[in-house]
């Protein structure tokens, strides 16, 4: 006899919005035209689409899906615009062909073409939540694999202490690049062990079907128990290191947004509150859960650290 024991952030499966009302298997355009790209993009081809997959019910978010339609619409995509709607600008960035290098303290470097890569680990879907530092949830049902796979292909070097996620720089079709004043390549940070950490997740696809470019084609990182944007998106690089690397935000504005980044609803934000948060569709106001609500997976990682503002 099998017993599912809950997380316990999970709420019973009767408050999750049923699949069908919110999985919209639209095929996703791909850019119409021939782009030129950096020396890790060529010109865009194909999207395949996903291997055949399930739902990991052990990951359930928690709350009720968010409509796909808010989630593919309302997005932060800095190399795209400051502005939420980047939807429309961010298909002219070419999603294939894709490669992701997975270089430095690691005894296996690889250059993986990114469907070889999606065809090499075990794909699987997760309902997972994002909040955002702007005091914005969604929950999505993401599409791809555990960090902790790709770990084990790759085999880190003890001396390896630290994951720097390079994400694409395409000037002639990611106008924010001209911002000069930002720190690109957008780059964030995690150590190994968070990297192992069972909810670390590399998502190549959310509501059944490829990620859309606006939300980190082809490939990006999520760690649900952070605020969103220590999870990058459209990675062509992954270092591992022994130092802690410099991040995008970390740069900008070390004091609003630090290196852990983990949700705390006691923790404000310099400029404003994290006590609760509004959903992407709804509207509606909730309270913040420290750790996303996910501190039976994470919290243990961060005991008996010193010095070290774990929130913000």
């Amino acid at each position: 006899m099998n017993i599912i024991r809950r997380k316990g952030w999970a709420l019973p499966e009767s408050a999750v919005t049923p699949r069908e009302f919110v999985l919209n298997r639209r095929a996703l355009m791909g850019a119409p035209a021939l782009l030129a790209a950096g020396p890790a993009l060529a010109q865009t081809g194909a999207i395949p689409p996903l291997p055949e997959h399930t739902r990991n019910a052990a990951f359930d978010g928690g709350r009720a899906i968010t409509a796909e339609r808010e989630a593919t619409n309302y997005n932060n995509f800095y190399e795209f615009g400051t502005y939420k709607g980047i939807a429309r600008d961010a298909q002219r960035m070419p999603r294939r062909p894709w490669r992701l290098k997975v270089e430095g303290l690691v005894e296996n470097p690889r250059e993986f073409e990114i469907d070889d890569l999606i065809r090499m680990m075990p794909i699987e879907e997760r309902v997972l939540r994002l909040r955002c530092v702007e005091a914005w949830a969604m929950t999505v049902p993401w599409s791809g694999f555990a960090l902790k796979a790709l770990l084990d292909v790759v085999k880190p070097m003890a001396s390896a202490k630290y994951l720097a996620f390079q994400t694409a720089s395409i000037p002639s079709v990611m106008p924010g690049l001209r911002q000069s004043w930002y720190p690109w390549p957008h780059t964030e940070a995690c150590t190994i062990q968070e990297a192992g950490n069972e909810l670390s997740f590399m998502a190549v696809g959310m509501y059944g079907n490829p990620l859309p470019a606006q939300n980190g084609a082809p490939i990006r990182v999520l760690f649900p128990w952070k605020y969103g944007f220590k999870s990058g998106k459209s990675i062509v690089r992954i270092n591992f290191q022994e130092q802690r690397p410099d991040t995008f935000w970390g740069t900008i504005q070390p004091q609003e947004y630090g290196f852990w980044a983990n949700v705390n609803p006691e923790v404000p934000h310099p400029r404003w509150s994290q006590a609760s948060e509004r959903l992407i569709g709804s509207g509606e106001r909730v309270p913040t859960r420290i750790w996303n609500g996910y501190g039976e997976q994470v919290a243990s990682m961060y005991e008996g650290m010193r010095g070290e503002r774990l929130f913000l």
